[in-house]
């Protein structure tokens, strides 16, 4: 901590030390994920605070950890006892609504719903919509490539990015990308800092597309015996241009049911669809949930009952923390595999004396295993690691990732040797090297 009265001198401004009030700054809501209360938390108010705060310990070697809401599942947000957090909760002004250019520019530290409540009002909206929209910061999920239920016709967060101001490990700013919609003067270094987790600089403001608002959608709901006959439904459907495309387990559904009775208890599996447009499709997209096995379904255009049928979706990972402790797994799958990696993880599930609930978006692939185990029990609380590590196992040895939307952060870096080249890992390191030649910029993280 010898570090903190020199900067605040040269800040002047108060840094945050308390302990107890510090270990909240320094940890997101990954379980298992190694932290410790930070030296120190600065709540940046510019980007030019940033890139003096980023000198200082750049010179003094003082770990930087960026932060948002704190909402990312993979550790990423994580200190330790020497680090300065920076939070950016304080940057939360959007700066500029561009209705002719279609654009928003933000700071990092506003809250995603935010921006998307600010442009309603003009016929417009911002689509990345992951779970936490409603308190994660856009700052986090560029940083992080959020995805959400909307991205499977939409795109995750990088396609919504057009230009980004970076404060690099040596205090210099920079700005990437363009406003324009065609951008080709450079390499596309924008992209290479959207998804990279606080490693090779701080974003401190983003310029963001905007999309005039779709109509309300249109909600298709199915049942079938099993996962199997919804994954390949759901496959068959994405002909007719779903804005979302989901599938719950028996397991996730009967965690459901006991909390809040919604008439699927003998149901195996569901589906949901989203259009928000070519509303027609509805008589055909039930006919293909029929030729898959569909026990009952139904489709409508009323608002009130997209409603309604979305309600078993937003219950799903609540219900399953209703059973224990939750370990929460994040994967990326060819879509036409989704059936094979759900029925290994069934068969890993009786292995392993554990409950594990299977939701997802099977559109796109990303699927979300959740494992219950027993708060407290250390030999459950074992077997739930172990098969989160076998889950992305499982993933990658049938082509897919070992994170869609949530990251790597601390929890799944071991894991990325298994996915890609030690080529490609070199060329990462080489690229933080660069960027980051004293190595302060959330050590220990993304990168291998």
């Amino acid at each position: 901590m010898n570090f903190v009265a020199d900067l605040e001198r040269l800040l002047e401004t108060t840094l945050i030390t308390d302990p107890d009030i510090t270990a909240t700054y320094s940890k997101d809501q990954a379980p298992f994920a190694v932290s410790q209360p930070a030296a120190a938390v600065l709540l940046a108010r510019s980007t030019e605070e940033i890139s003096k705060a980023l000198t200082f310990c750049s010179e003094r070697n003082v770990p930087v950890v960026t932060r948002g809401a704190g909402s990312g599942l993979s550790g990423g947000a994580n200190a330790d006892s020497r680090s300065l957090v920076i939070s950016l909760e304080k940057m939360n002004q959007i700066l500029e609504i561009d209705l002719g250019n279609q654009l928003a520019r933000v700071q990092a530290g506003v809250i995603n719903l935010d921006l998307d409540t600010a442009v309603k009002e003009f016929g417009m909206a911002y689509l990345p919509d992951p779970a936490s929209r409603d308190w994660s910061t856009l700052g986090g999920n560029v940083a992080t490539n959020a995805g959400g239920l909307c991205c499977l016709k939409y795109g995750v967060t990088s396609h919504h990015v057009r230009a980004l101001k970076i404060v690099l490990s040596t205090g210099e700013i920079i700005e990437v990308g363009k406003a324009t919609k065609k951008f080709v003067t450079t390499l596309d270094l924008m992209h290479l800092f959207i998804g990279s987790e606080g490693t090779l600089g701080i974003i401190t403001e983003m310029t963001l597309n905007l999309v005039h608002r779709p109509k309300s959608p249109a909600t298709l709901i199915a049942t079938f015996s099993n996962i199997v006959q919804a994954a390949a439904a759901s496959t068959d459907l994405l002909k007719y241009r779903p804005s979302m495309l989901e599938i719950i387990d028996q397991t996730t559904l009967n965690a459901v049911e006991q909390w809040h009775p919604l008439g699927f208890e003998v149901a195996g599996s569901i589906l949901l669809m989203q259009l928000d447009e070519n509303f027609e499709f509805g008589d055909s997209a039930i006919a293909t949930c029929k030729s898959h096995g569909m026990i009952d379904g139904m489709f409508s255009t009323e608002a009130s009952d997209a409603t309604d049928l979305m309600r078993v979706r937003k219950l799903a990972y609540p219900a399953l923390e209703r059973l224990g402790a939750t370990l929460l797994d994040d994967v990326a799958l060819p879509v036409t595999k989704i059936a094979e990696f759900v029925g290994k993880v069934e068969e890993l599930a009786l292995r392993h004396q554990l409950t594990i609930g299977i939701f997802g978006h099977s559109g796109d692939g990303n699927m979300h295993p959740t494992i219950v185990h027993d708060h407290g029990d250390m030999a459950s609380e074992r077997r739930a690691k172990l098969a989160f590590s076998e889950i992305v196992g499982i993933a990658q040895s049938l082509g897919g990732s070992a994170s869609g939307e949530h990251g790597i952060g601390t929890i799944k870096r071991d894991f990325v040797a298994g996915e890609v080249s030690e080529s490609v890992i070199a060329i990462q390191r080489g690229i933080k090297k660069l960027l980051d030649p004293s190595g302060i910029l959330n050590p220990g993280k993304k990168i291998p």
